[in-house]
């Protein structure tokens, strides 16, 4: 698997941090088995949660500025169960020109049985930044992988919003050696109508929320769109929200509001309602 240079930054100018970390499963408890960190990204800390671990991810620096690339490979071994998030928001700097940028690549190799949950804190993009995000995960029969990223248009409370260049998402997700699902989303506010219908209209902040394993089908979307359903809104903080399954083991909820923690709330309550479905587990890894 290599490592994909993206468009906007010139080769020149990246500043690469690397984190690799793999994890197995001992009696009961999954533990951590191997790391790998440079700066300004390491584990800060991981701790059992009666089977799986938990572990968050720091960094030490004020966020991604232009130049930077960061590269996480997590390895989970046979049924090994790791719930990863991070501390803070991931905070995407100004780009001083058009050719640079700053970027993020993770990579989830998942083993027979395993499951990883990735759930950070929101993205922020502010003015004039240039992101590209990337994921692949690959998955091994009986694997689950679920993921929910929170997207911001920029610290709206000084004015920011979608004042931001560029920003580029992307998501391949491979069963065994077979590319099940892709994704490429690329907005660029300047040249697009995101306030338009059928768009953003009049919300500012997307969420989506994803899920793959063989073990996924009709009654685990059902049981999601039944908790979202019933999910409550806030007063003030419209929601709108969509779920779907994918073409082959997977379903994805889109969402979109006016406020992080609203959105954050809601992907939350897909979670839960899939963990239990998944893997007969409550939600419990919350900060």
């Amino acid at each position: 698997m290599n490592t994909m240079q993206p468009n906007i930054v010139t080769p020149e100018a990246l500043r690469v941090s690397e984190l690799r970390a793999s994890f197995r499963k001992r009696d009961a408890q999954t533990v951590l088995a191997s790391k790998y960190h440079t700066a300004p990204i390491k584990i800060a800390k991981t701790f059992p949660l009666g089977g799986p671990l938990g572990v968050i991810v720091m960094d030490v620096s004020p966020g991604l500025l232009a130049g930077d690339r960061y590269e996480l490979q997590w390895q989970i071994e046979e049924d090994a169960h790791v719930c990863l998030t991070n501390q803070s928001f991931t905070k995407v700097h100004p780009a001083p020109d058009e050719r640079s940028g700053s970027s993020m690549k993770q990579v989830f190799e998942l083993g027979a049985g395993a499951v990883a949950e990735w759930m950070p804190e929101p993205t922020m993009l502010y003015r004039d930044a240039a992101f590209v995000n990337e994921t692949e995960v690959w998955l091994a029969p009986g694997a689950v992988w679920m993921g929910a990223d929170v997207y911001c248009p920029g610290r709206t409370l000084r004015g920011e919003r979608f004042a931001y260049r560029e920003f580029r998402n992307k998501l391949n997700v491979y069963y065994g050696n077979e590319l099940i699902y892709a994704q490429h989303q690329r907005i660029l506010p300047a040249s697009q109508q995101l306030a338009a219908p059928g768009c953003m209209a009049d919300m500012t902040h997307a969420g989506v929320f994803y899920a793959f394993s063989d073990r996924i089908g009709t009654p685990e979307a059902e049981a999601v769109r039944e908790a979202l359903g019933g999910f409550p809104i806030r007063e003030g903080q419209p929601l709108i929200w969509g779920v779907t399954l994918t073409h082959k083991h997977g379903l994805a909820v889109m969402a979109a509001g006016n406020a992080a923690w609203a959105l954050q709330e809601a992907l939350a309550a897909a979670w839960s309602a899939l963990r239990m479905r998944l893997l007969l587990q409550p939600l419990t890894f919350r900060k």
